[in-house]
């Protein structure tokens, strides 16, 4: 899928409107569901934010580069939909500095982590920024965000790609 360059802002003087984004949120270091409860009080103190709602997290087999791996510690996952009018850039930085706080390190690309934070979509924007990729662009193939997002969203669609609904039919084999 071609997807356009860079995002713009708007022009000097113009507000945003409100956006609804999808953040997913992962942890499997330490105590996981305090940790993503800690992650959601985070998320509705965040500037320029009006709402926040979290579906129940689910618990997953941890995700390496190598596959699934039920030797390393499982994840606890959920989707926190949020609307704000941060810009998507502005809303990464703001996500990365919420997993700092929770001490995550970036040693091992999908190694462990005490908090993991990705920015699954914004509203209808695509980008191909390497910072910023929207969607994510894996997200349609994790059931562990589709699920949770489906849960708070019935009519959820991933741009670019289709129905949240489908998308998870086709990875139970329901489809």
């Amino acid at each position: 899928m071609r997807r356009p360059g860079p995002i713009t802002p708007p022009p000097a003087g113009v507000r945003r409107a409100p956006v609804r984004a999808v953040v997913a949120l992962g942890s499997n270091l330490g105590d996981s569901a305090q940790i993503i409860a800690d992650a959601k009080r985070a998320l509705e103190k965040l500037p320029l934010t009006t709402e926040v709602a979290m579906a129940d997290p689910i618990e997953s087999v941890a995700l390496t580069l190598d596959g699934l791996d039920d030797t390393k510690p499982g994840y606890l996952n959920t989707v926190a939909l949020v609307t704000t009018t941060l810009a998507p850039s502005m809303l990464l930085a703001h996500l990365h500095g919420i997993e700092k706080e929770h001490g995550r390190e970036r040693i091992v690309r999908w190694g462990d982590r005490t908090l993991d934070l990705d920015l699954i979509a914004y509203g209808d924007v695509q980008s191909d920024d390497p910072y910023l990729l929207l969607p994510h662009p894996r997200a349609a193939e994790r059931d562990f965000v589709l699920a949770p997002w489906l849960a708070l969203d019935p009519d959820a669609e991933l741009i670019g790609f289709g129905r949240v609904a489908d998308l998870l039919a086709g990875l139970r084999g329901d489809a």
